[in-house]
C-alpha cells in the first residue's frame, strides 16, 4: 500500500479526557479537518485563540472544560494547553509520511507575528510576544506564551513565535495562534515517501 493510501486510510484523530482536582477537560481532535471548532474552556479569548488555530491549521478541535477559575485563568488555560496537546501527540502517530518543518507569518492589521515549528519529538518553545496589558478579556497576558509553550511540550515539537511588530496585544495574541495554525497545517500535512523524517530513522 502507498504511503498516501495508508494516510488517508488511517485517521489522524484523537480523543483525551484529563481531570484534576483543578480541572477536567475533554478534547476531540481530527487533524485532516476542515477547522471545525467547539470550544468551551470558561475563559473567553482563550476559546478565541484556539479557535484561531483551529480554523487556520484545518484542525477540527472539540475542548470542554470545567476549571476552578473562583481562584484564578492559571489552572485552566494551562491544563487546556496539556490536553490539546497530548490530543495532538497522540492523533499524530508515529510522525512518517510528514513535512516536518514549517513556518509561517501572519498580521492582524499593524500586528506581524512569525511561528516557526519542527514536529520533532523533542519540546522545546521559546515565545516572545511582547505584550504590555495585564489581561485580553479574562485571560492573564502572562498565560498567553504559557499556553503556548505547554501546548509545544505535550505535542512534543520545537515551536517558535516571535512577535515582529504591533501595538495592540489583542493583534499580537491573534495573530500569533493564527500564525500557528497555518504552520501545523504545512508541517503535518503529507509528504508521501518521505518515511521518518529524520536521518536517526525515528522521531520519538
Amino acid at each position: 500500500q502507498s504511503p498516501v493510501a495508508e494516510c488517508e486510510t488511517m485517521p489522524r484523530t484523537a480523543k483525551v479526557e484529563r481531570k484534576t482536582k483543578e480541572t477536567e477537560i475533554s478534547v476531540e481532535i481530527d487533524l485532516d479537518g476542515t477547522g471545525k471548532h467547539d470550544v468551551d474552556t470558561g475563559i473567553g479569548f482563550l476559546d478565541h485563540m484556539i479557535s484561531q488555530m483551529s480554523k487556520h491549521g484545518r484542525i477540527d478541535v472539540t475542548m470542554r472544560c470545567k476549571g476552578d477559575l473562583h481562584i484564578c485563568d492559571h489552572h485552566t488555560a494551562e491544563d487546556c494547553a496539556i490536553a490539546l496537546g497530548e490530543a495532538f501527540d497522540k492523533a499524530l502517530g508515529d510522525r512518517k509520511d510528514i513535512k516536518r518543518f514549517a513556518h509561517a507569518y501572519c498580521p492582524l492589521d499593524e500586528a506581524l507575528t512569525r511561528v516557526v515549528v519542527d514536529i520533532s519529538s523533542r519540546p522545546s518553545a521559546h515565545v516572545e510576544l511582547n505584550l504590555v496589558r495585564e489581561k485580553i478579556g479574562e485571560l492573564s497576558c502572562e498565560m498567553i506564551p504559557h499556553v503556548l509553550e505547554s501546548f509545544a511540550t505535550e505535542a512534543r515539537m520545537t515551536l517558535h513565535v516571535d512577535n515582529i511588530k504591533g501595538k495592540n496585544d489583542h493583534h499580537k495574541a491573534e495573530s500569533a495562534f493564527k500564525a500557528l495554525g497555518v504552520a501545523l497545517r504545512h508541517a503535518i500535512s503529507v509528504d508521501a515517501g518521505a518515511g521518518v523524517p529524520s536521518t536517526k530513522g525515528v522521531l520519538s
